[in-house]
């Protein structure tokens, strides 16, 4: 009894050490992260006005602007939304209602698991062989959202059938006795219960997709553009790389138009992810089970 007590104390002791090493990393981490966003938002203030948002790049940093970069973006975004949504949710939907399971379908997924963990730059460099050299599409939008859909397509087939799977099997087999297909099923009981899932999936890939930098630059995307886009293949920059080129410059005051595209990126990310919460929410208060 004695040596019990002295194993379980032991234990105990052990669980609160844990507890506290766990909470003292997690508010190192939180307060580096808010550290870095005040300097940010000191550094950028400053310089944001409607003037910032509405002018094109320039050589003097006190005219210059994003509003290149931002529409660049929003063109990207939009076009790789286009992709992601239907190729995602139906690998998903075949994968976890209709695929047979072999070792085929075993290989497959195993394989969409481990695409999620590659490096952004090695997407870059697919992107630049099949898109840019391949298909011929130049630096263009339609290059640069169809390379960051193959960085985040992973993901949302991922979070999709993870969606799919949470959705109870009693209701799958209710709509199967009174007489559906199981198309019939999965359209109209299933989809709507693992909607909430698979949008936070979406708009979390997209607020991924928004800051990455690096597959971009490696198709070629431009760091200076005084125009904005009219088709899908014109030529392009996005927020991140206008950033990246601000920062490279000597002068302190591009520094400081940095900082504000930065806050501008943060606004939106944190936007993307304030959507999915009140998407999330919604549905499933719309389709409480």
């Amino acid at each position: 009894m004695k040596d019990f007590k002295e194993i379980y104390s032991k234990r105990k002791r052990r669980e609160k050490l844990f507890i506290i090493l766990s909470l003292f990393f997690i508010t190192f981490a939180l307060m580096s992260l808010l550290i870095l966003i005040i300097d940010v938002l000191f550094d950028g203030y400053s310089v944001l006005s409607l003037k910032f948002l509405t002018s094109y790049p320039s050589r003097k940093p006190e005219e210059a602007g994003i509003l290149s970069a931002l529409v660049g973006s929003v063109y990207v975004l939009v076009i790789m939304i286009l992709f992601i949504v239907p190729i995602g949710i139906g690998a998903a939907i075949y994968l976890e209602e209709f695929a047979p399971k072999n070792s085929i379908t075993n290989f497959i997924e195993v394989n969409i698991v481990n695409l999620a963990g590659v490096p952004s730059i090695i997407y870059g460099l697919l992107g630049l062989e099949i898109f840019v050299r391949f298909l011929n599409l130049g630096r263009s939008i339609l290059a640069g959202a169809l390379t960051l859909s193959l960085l985040v397509l992973p993901n949302v087939i991922i979070a999709a059938r993870e969606a799919i799977k949470l959705v109870p099997y009693s209701i799958r087999e209710a709509s199967l006795a009174l007489g559906a297909t199981k198309w019939q099923t999965v359209r109209h009981q299933v989809l709507p219960v693992a909607l909430p899932g698979i949008l936070t999936g979406i708009i979390l890939a997209v607020s991924r997709a928004i800051g990455e930098t690096a597959p971009l630059i490696t198709i070629g995307a431009l760091t200076y553009i005084a125009f904005l886009p009219s088709t899908p293949l014109s030529p392009f920059t996005v927020l991140p790389i206008q950033i990246f080129n601000w920062i490279s410059r000597p002068q302190k005051m591009f520094h400081k138009n940095a900082a504000g595209a930065i806050i501008i990126l943060l606004f939106l990310t944190i936007m993307l992810n304030l959507t999915a919460i009140i998407l999330r929410n919604y549905y499933k208060s719309k389709y409480r089970l």
